[in-house]
């Protein structure tokens, strides 16, 4: 005999809100949603065509230049930032296995989607961490809108987004910059809180104002962390390329996602590859130029 059996059946029962009285509040709140959007969608339209516009450009740019030159200039990027010969030379020849598999159109479409991305990320996440650092309350306030952020299901962002801006590039544009900010707006804050109380009593007895020494002293002592964040971003952008896919963003992470529907694994594995070269790219470098940063401010202020 269950214990429930000679228990009143409001104890084993949690009281639970009717069916209908949940669908009736769902139905409410997205019917007041879209309505909401309805009414502004002039207004929602213009302001994310200037994203359209450079997401475009970038990826004609980087998939009707000739490889070569591509390559070129990413094997000198990478030389100029990391300094480091084996990262430069890695870089070449993944690039060029890359384009071997003839996944080189897509891996440009990858990469421009990859650069919009955290350029946004960055002018959104350095001015909130600014913010942050410089006052408490603020602190406070966004903490537990990153934490959401950073906790919530990946697929759920693109709930709101395709509801707002419906189905293409530039909704999930939006929904990789939500996803990868958290970690920019984080070490930003954090690189400014960490530098040293001394420095900034003595930019104080030399009169500097606050914008004088967050210019001169705060963001270039910060710089190293900040640059840990630009890296977290980069990788969050490309772990966040395979579900962006989902609305209709092109490029590895569209591939990747016929290989699951058609479970093609091959593609799959050839697509992933590709997305874990450029992973490893960007993070060999980003570290190599941040440790250089490192080494760079412990010279200039002991």
């Amino acid at each position: 005999m269950a214990l429930c059996d000679v228990l009143p059946g409001f104890i084993c029962k949690f009281p639970a809100i009717s069916d209908t009285s949940i669908r009736m509040a769902r139905k409410s709140i997205d019917d007041g949603f879209k309505a909401l959007v309805r009414s502004y969608i002039d207004i929602i339209d213009a302001m994310v065509q200037p994203l359209q516009w450079f997401l475009n450009y970038l990826e004609r740019l980087f998939v009707s230049s000739p490889w070569p030159i591509i390559l070129l200039v990413m094997v000198a990027i990478v030389y100029f930032g990391s300094r480091n010969i084996r990262i430069t030379i890695g870089t070449a020849v993944s690039m060029f296995v890359i384009g071997l598999l003839g996944l080189w159109n897509d891996t440009m479409v990858t990469l421009a989607m990859v650069t919009v991305c955290t350029l946004i990320a960055i002018l959104i996440g350095i001015p909130i961490g600014i913010l942050m650092a410089r006052s408490d309350r603020v602190q406070s306030i966004i903490n537990p809108i990153l934490d959401v952020m950073q906790t919530m299901p990946s697929f759920v962002y693109l709930i709101p987004v395709v509801m707002i801006f419906g189905i293409g590039k530039v909704p999930g544009l939006i929904a990789v910059v939500i996803y990868a900010v958290p970690p920019m707006i984080r070490l930003t804050n954090l690189g400014i809180r960490l530098v040293d109380k001394e420095v900034l009593e003595a930019a104080d007895a030399f009169g500097s104002s606050g914008w004088q020494k967050l210019k001169n002293v705060q963001m270039p002592l910060a710089l190293p962390t900040i640059m840990a964040g630009i890296n977290q971003t980069i990788m969050m952008s490309l772990a966040m390329v395979v579900v962006a896919s989902m609305v209709g963003v092109g490029g590895l992470g569209k591939n990747v996602l016929q290989a699951i529907n058609n479970q093609f694994f091959t593609v799959g594995f050839l697509n992933g590859f590709a997305l874990v070269a450029i992973a490893i790219i960007f993070d060999r470098t980003s570290q190599a130029y941040g440790r250089r940063l490192q080494k760079h401010s412990e010279i200039i202020h002991g």
